[in-house]
């Protein structure tokens, strides 16, 4: 029988054992210790069951009344459960008889160029509670991730040791996938971090180690930007905008300006005429893809680029009438 000690022992053991193996399960453990704490919550005891699961699944922080939100926490939740039931044979393992199957990538918010601007200069007007550094940091931020397709992540782990303003590359360590990659910017990102830097200097002292954008406000003065604040702050200026959501993910997210970096990046191509299979590998690798699949899915999953691809098959199919009569 496992009790709500052996449960969150076990929750430790597994993901010890998986990160061995390389994986990094960022979301996996966020899931299995909010479950370890929710069957606590309700004084669970004994194996774990369907019902229990499931029960989870349906309090997903943002109180989605969808299934398919249901299915993806579920499914974050199977994998620790085949592992368990070597340990306890009575543990049920959900199946997707529960709340279906989960679904595919939703379509993200593909910025237009305005709502960026828009988004960078309400970023601006945030209360600088007597420093001018609290609204630049988040111009920049917001302005970087949009500039050079990074993850949220990414851009809150760089050190001021990884932004090479003279050489103007960023060096992007560990990530997701436990990769290391180096990124060329454009010119003009690289005159809007070298701003960020000089102001940020005259607030606190830096050395290679000191994060490249830094809280800034009283004991948290310097130290690493949280990703509780930064998403925090986004929703307030994206409602203060009132920017209207064209994706499936109930609005406009910071990880849409990574989305519409490569979206942006592949139309480009299309109106030079250049050879998008030629480029995919490129920009996966400049994204951090595991997978180069993961970068093909923007060509049919993001409306924006199904429809030049459908304009490029209707031009192929009348020049092909054309040869044919």
């Amino acid at each position: 029988m496992i009790t709500r000690t052996d449960l969150q022992a076990k929750v430790d053991e597994y993901l010890a054992e998986r990160r061995r193996f390389g994986f990094e399960l960022e979301a996996m453990g966020h899931a299995l210790q909010s479950f370890s704490n929710y069957a606590v919550s309700v004084g669970h005891q004994g194996p774990l069951t369907i019902e229990l699961m499931a029960a989870w699944a349906r309090k997903d922080k943002a109180q989605r009344p969808t299934p398919g939100t249901w299915a993806r926490r579920l499914e974050l939740l199977r994998p620790f459960a085949r592992w368990l039931g070597q340990f306890d044979p009575a543990t049920q393992v959900p199946d997707e008889s529960i709340f279906g199957s989960v679904p595919g990538r939703m379509a993200p918010h593909i910025y237009h160029d305005t709502e960026i601007i828009e988004l960078l200069a309400a970023a601006r007007r945030i209360n600088p509670n007597g420093s001018s550094l609290r609204p630049a940091t988040f111009e920049t931020l917001f302005g970087l991730i949009a500039a050079a397709g990074l993850r949220v992540s990414e851009a809150l782990t760089l050190l001021d040791k990884d932004v090479d303003l003279a050489a103007g590359t960023l060096t992007v360590r560990q990530t997701k996938f436990g990769k290391t990659r180096l990124l060329p910017l454009h010119p003009s990102t690289v005159q809007a971090l070298a701003k960020y830097r000089q102001l940020r200097c005259r607030e606190v002292s830096t050395t290679e180690e000191t994060p490249f954008f830094i809280a800034t406000r009283g004991k948290f003065l310097g130290q690493s930007l949280g990703d509780r604040q930064v998403h925090r702050v986004f929703i307030e200026l994206r409602d203060q905008l009132g920017l209207v959501d064209r994706g499936r993910h109930g609005g406009p997210r910071i990880h849409d300006l990574r989305h519409t970096f490569a979206v942006k990046r592949v139309m480009l191509w299309h109106e030079q005429g250049i050879n998008v299979d030629q480029e995919m590998l490129g920009l996966s690798t400049y994204l951090g893809h595991s997978k180069i699949s993961h970068t093909y899915w923007y060509l049919t999953g993001v409306p924006e680029l199904m429809a030049l691809a459908g304009a490029k098959f209707a031009h192929f199919s009348e020049l092909q009438e054309a040869c044919d009569e």
